[in-house]
Parts: C-alpha cells; sequence; structure tokens
C-alpha cells in the first residue's frame, strides 16, 4: 500500500506552514509567483478545478443525495460491513474530540461520518456530511476526491484546497481496495482544524485502509468457507468435474478441475464459457452456485463488433451468448490481442490505455471490472487472452 504523504514537510512549523500555504494560493490565484511553489499533486489538482470551470473564492454549488439514495447506497457497499472496525480505531486516538472521520464510497459520495459535535457543526457549514458528493468536480481539491482521481492516499493542508472555504481545514485520505481484485471501493478521510494537524494522522488512515482490506478478505473468505460446507453434501455423491461459486464467480471448491480463482458471474439458465474447458451449465444454490460441464468444447470462439456499440459474442460450439461492453474494455480486450501469447504487463497496459505507464491502479482496476463480467477469459502475470480463446474483432483493424 501507498502510504499517505504528509502535508508538512519535515521540520517546518505548523502554522508558518499553514499561512504560507494560505498565501501560495492567494498567489497562483492572482497570477504571481507564491512563495512556496505548491506539490506536484495540488499542482495537478488545481489544472483540473479550472478545466471544471469551479470558483476558488467561494464555496461551489454542492449535490447532496436525499436520505433514502444515502441509505440504498450505504446497503449496497461493501464498506457497511468494516465501518464500525473503522469507528472503533479512530474512536480509540486520543485526538478524536478535534477529528472528523469520514468514510465515502468510489464514487465519492459520502456514506458515513463520526466524530466530536463541534467539529461536526463546522463541517456541516461546508455540507461537508453524509450524501454529499467529494469529488473534485464538485467541490476542487480535497484529499476524498483528489485521492480517488489520483487513485493514492492523499493529504491536505489549509491553502491546498481549492476552495478558500476549506482553508482552516485539513484532510488525509486513502483509498479503501478490494482485496481480491484491486478496484477501489471507497475512502476513508481524517480531517480537522488545519492547526491541529499531526504526523500521526496519515498514519492513522493508513491502518485503517489496511484494516479494512484485511476485514474484507477475511469475510469474504468466511463466506466462500461457508458456501462450501453448503455443496458438500451435494457433491459427496458425485463424479465428474464441478464448481463451486458464489454470485460473483469466486470459487468455492473445485472437484476434478483445475481453475483460476473465479469464472463469470453465473447467471440461471445460461451457459459460460471457461476458457480451456468448455461450455458449462450453473444450477442455482441457497447462497451460490453449482456449475457443471454441459459439452465438450475446448475452444471459446469471441467475436468483437465494433462497428457501433462494441458488442461481444461468445461460443463454445453449441451454445453462447452475446454482451454490449464498454469502449474501453473493447480497447483492452484489442491490445491483447495484438499483443498475442506474450501479453501485456500492468505498465504496458496503463501505458497504451493512459499514454502513460503511471496508471497502474486505474488498469488493473480495468482488468478487473472486465474479468468480473467475463470470467476468466483474460489471464493476468501478464495480462493475455486465455488459452483456449479466439478472439475475432470486426471490422477487421
Amino acid at each position: 500500500m501507498v502510504r499517505v504523504r504528509g502535508a508538512v514537510p519535515p521540520g517546518r512549523n505548523l502554522p508558518t506552514h499553514a499561512r504560507d500555504l494560505v498565501r501560495m494560493h492567494e498567489a497562483v490565484m492572482a497570477g504571481d509567483r507564491p512563495p512556496v511553489p505548491p506539490r506536484a499533486v495540488v499542482s495537478h489538482s488545481w489544472s483540473r478545478m479550472l478545466q471544471f470551470g469551479l470558483t476558488a473564492d467561494r464555496v461551489n454549488q454542492r449535490v447532496v443525495f436525499a436520505a433514502d439514495e444515502v441509505a440504498r447506497r450505504r446497503y449496497d457497499s461493501p464498506l457497511h460491513d468494516v465501518v464500525d472496525r473503522i469507528a472503533e480505531m479512530f474512536n480509540a486516538t486520543s485526538d478524536a474530540a478535534t477529528m472528523l472521520l469520514v468514510v465515502a464510497d468510489a464514487d465519492g459520495t459520502i456514506l458515513w461520518r463520526a466524530g466530536a459535535p463541534a467539529v461536526r457543526r463546522r463541517a456541516d457549514a461546508l455540507e461537508f456530511t453524509e450524501g454529499a458528493d467529494w469529488t473534485e468536480a464538485k467541490v476542487g481539491t480535497n484529499a476524498i476526491g483528489t485521492a480517488l482521481a489520483e487513485a493514492t492516499p492523499v493529504e491536505l493542508l489549509a491553502g491546498e484546497h481549492f476552495e478558500q472555504g476549506q482553508h482552516p481545514w485539513y484532510c488525509s485520505a486513502a483509498p479503501i481496495h478490494d482485496p481480491r481484485t484491486g478496484e477501489v471501493l471507497g475512502v476513508i478521510d481524517v480531517s480537522g482544524p488545519a492547526l491541529s494537524l499531526h504526523p500521526a494522522v496519515g498514519v492513522l488512515v493508513e491502518a485503517a485502509a489496511r484494516l479494512a482490506e484485511a476485514e474484507l478478505w477475511r469475510s469474504h473468505q468466511k463466506r466462500l468457507d461457508a458456501l462450501r460446507q453448503l455443496a458438500e453434501p451435494l457433491l459427496a455423491g458425485g463424479t465428474g468435474p464441478a464448481l463451486v461459486v458464489d454470485d460473483n464467480g469466486w470459487v468455492a471448491h473445485r472437484a476434478g478441475v483445475a481453475v483460476a480463482d473465479r469464472i463469470a458471474a453465473p447467471q440461471a439458465g445460461q451457459a459460460l464459457a471457461v476458457p480451456g474447458l468448455g461450455a458449462w451449465l450453473p444450477e442455482k444454490l441457497a447462497d451460490g452456485w453449482l456449475v457443471r460441464p454441459m459439452g465438450h468444447g475446448r475452444t471459446v470462439l469471441l467475436d468483437l463488433d465494433l462497428s457501433g456499440t462494441p458488442v461481444l459474442r461468445a461460443s463454445t460450439g453449441d451454445t453462447g451468448w452475446c454482451r454490449s461492453i464498454t469502449r474501453r474494455h473493447a480497447q483492452i480486450l484489442s491490445l491483447l490481442h495484438a499483443a498475442g501469447p506474450a501479453g501485456l504487463t500492468a505498465a504496458a497496459l496503463s501505458r497504451s490505455l493512459f499514454g502513460d505507464p503511471d496508471h497502474l491502479v486505474t488498469a488493473r482496476a480495468e482488468v478487473s471490472r472486465l474479468r468480473r463480467l467475463l470470467g476468466a477469459v483474460v489471464d493476468t502475470r501478464p495480462y493475455r487472452l486465455a488459452e483456449g480463446v479466439r478472439l475475432t474483432i470486426r471490422p477487421e483493424r
């Protein structure tokens, strides 16, 4: 995990540095030379703010979702299982009375908040509250939105925030990743009065993110263990290969077959194309699926139609399926097809998708989404089309 980089340089006095950052903000916005240069993460973010058309000298219009939408997002978020543990860690710190804990989803919407009433009231004035969209595009440079935009932990102090109304604050945030896929699930943020920033805040945020990811992994393993036990009576007298998977295609048990940790998410009555193994048919269990082979085809034929909205068709002989996919996923499949068996590293894929090798997290997340949709059609380390997969692209490039 990338560590949170402190906003205060070693040896610098906090009040003095905070004042210099406010002067820096004033100078940059006026087109003058600042007393201290903005850090790269701040400079990059401010450039995005100007493209968004946000204004620095006032509070930009907020988007705040209604309570029923917040409740729905909380229910759907994988983070609802770990929020209590994060809050316990936060409340155990000696400085909790001066800090605000916030957990946002992957869209930058604040879903949970904890802290002393006085700090919450100050946050309310900025609509830094449950249901508020705190992406950069809505509220300017802030640790939540910038951590999502940069896919890395971020700590900001005083004048490093784009909006002047946020200058009395510090904020330190770290993304929480799905330990199974690397996909960003949300952000943990700790904020408070600027002059109360302590070097240990970044350590706290980093530890909370690690705790959340560890809890998510344990919960995942417990669910697979329970599914495995549920399926044991069904498999005890059976013969032939079989898989037991959860609703997202994660494999809880293998019998007579070697496959990756995940296949495509099962759907009732729809055959699955398992690379190298042909067509398999899922049968619904109480909390998952029993998947067994239904044919003898050994090759998965994929047809990618790029004549309009990308459409991917799969066939394993006498069965198949058809799905619309995103242009980004179509681009990834095209790149892997061109790379051949040698495949692409995450850095090479990032360079092809984004023009540089620095978007590793984003590239990996896109492949994870593609694998969740299509199963093991794409192999990893390096990324490549799986053995037994044949891809045709139309129109030919």
